[in-house]
């Protein structure tokens, strides 16, 4: 696969179905796994990070769900294509920053990366639409019992597996989930969420993970801990508190049905109004409308069918898909001119919200 095809054709979690759809976008687990006889990344020269990338590259070729995938080498890819592979969460922006000795392989459906050479000697990564963090695992203990056989991880009978950050030490796990919750925002309850679930210790980050902001009422929820308990405790524990905020979240967006019915329609329509029409629309603006587009679609307002359409437009309207898709680098001014000219054209697709209460 090239890269101009993945990128032509929308990952398995953009198609807007999956468990939970309405709150939960994404499912994500990570394994970060190193090999017994190599540095770690930061301590390698540039020579021994190709060494590890050429030991590691057959074999992740090698595993069945990664037939016909992408390969790809950072150092082959310009700044706005790595900015692309970021966006879609399939890459990290530490990753992105690096070069020489370091690649990620992604299969066709982009529910599989495998990033070399990041932090750790490997990153390997699934995703699922909804919520589905056990089949995410489930997908990434194939993948990593293929290359059990192959390969010596550095591990510790008391410590686990070693990795580069001690935060990541036993399991080397990290399972997260992007959840959409404007309902707790609009009714000023989501700073008390978000306290809850630190006080829990889980971490809750921006929509590109940790040291990003909130935006878009699009909150990754992930567990801080991965030493000292197990794979199977990790998972165990956020997806029962997930389905608790999912139900939290669907109970403020009957409060506001019920409560404040004119403000929430006033919202929705609003924001459908001004991406139809709007001539400059910076992406902080876009990705605040989209969320209420998003809410208006899940309350009946909008089409269902117009699921996909919403994830379309939440990627189609960020800094590296538009600079990608007009072929070239773009200011801040001509981003915001030609994000908004993408909106007209995507939201007139999706019929004026009709109240459906």
């Amino acid at each position: 696969m090239r890269f101009s095809t993945l990128i032509n054709n929308p990952a398995d979690w953009m198609m807007g179905k999956g468990e939970e759809n309405d709150v939960v976008i994404t499912s994500r687990v990570r394994l970060a796994r190193n090999i017994e006889s190599d540095p770690f990344p930061g301590w390698q020269t540039a020579a021994q990070r190709e060494l590890t990338l050429n030991k590691l590259e057959p074999e992740l070729k090698a595993i069945p769900e990664m037939e016909a995938g992408l390969w790809q080498n950072l150092g082959d890819l310009s700044k706005v294509q790595k900015q692309v592979l970021v966006e879609r969460h399939l890459i990290s922006r530490e990753h992105a920053a690096k070069s020489k000795g370091c690649a990620v392989l992604i299969n066709k459906k982009q529910t599989l990366s495998f990033m070399v050479n990041e932090e750790d000697h490997m990153r390997l990564q699934a995703m699922q639409a909804g919520l589905h963090l056990r089949e995410a695992y489930d997908q990434l203990l194939m993948a990593e019992k293929f290359l059990d056989k192959k390969l010596q991880w550095a591990y510790d009978d008391k410590l686990g597996f070693l990795t580069a950050c001690p935060s990541n030490l036993g399991t080397g796990m990290r399972a997260s989930v992007m959840m959409h919750l404007p309902g707790l925002a609009l009714c000023d309850q989501i700073k008390q969420v978000m306290q809850g679930l630190t006080d829990i210790g889980l971490a809750i980050r921006g929509f590109y993970g940790e040291g990003t902001e909130f935006l878009a009422n699009l909150f990754q929820i992930s567990n801080q801990a991965t030493l000292g308990l197990s794979e199977e405790q990790i998972i165990d524990t956020l997806s029962k508190t997930v389905a608790e905020v999912v139900t939290q979240e669907r109970y403020a967006r009957q409060r506001l049905i019920k409560e404040r019915p004119d403000f929430l329609t006033d919202q929705i329509s609003r924001s459908y109004g001004l991406l139809k029409h709007a001539y400059l629309m910076e992406s902080k603006e876009t990705l605040h409308h989209l969320s209420l587009i998003r809410l208006g679609r899940d309350l009946g307002f909008f089409p269902k069918s117009s699921a996909q359409l919403c994830n379309t437009m939440l990627l189609d309207m960020q800094p590296g898909h538009l600079q990608l898709h007009e072929k070239h680098q773009m200011d801040i001014e001509q981003r915001d001119m030609t994000r908004a000219c993408i909106m007209r054209r995507m939201i007139s697709s999706i019929p004026a919200p009709e109240r459906p209460f």
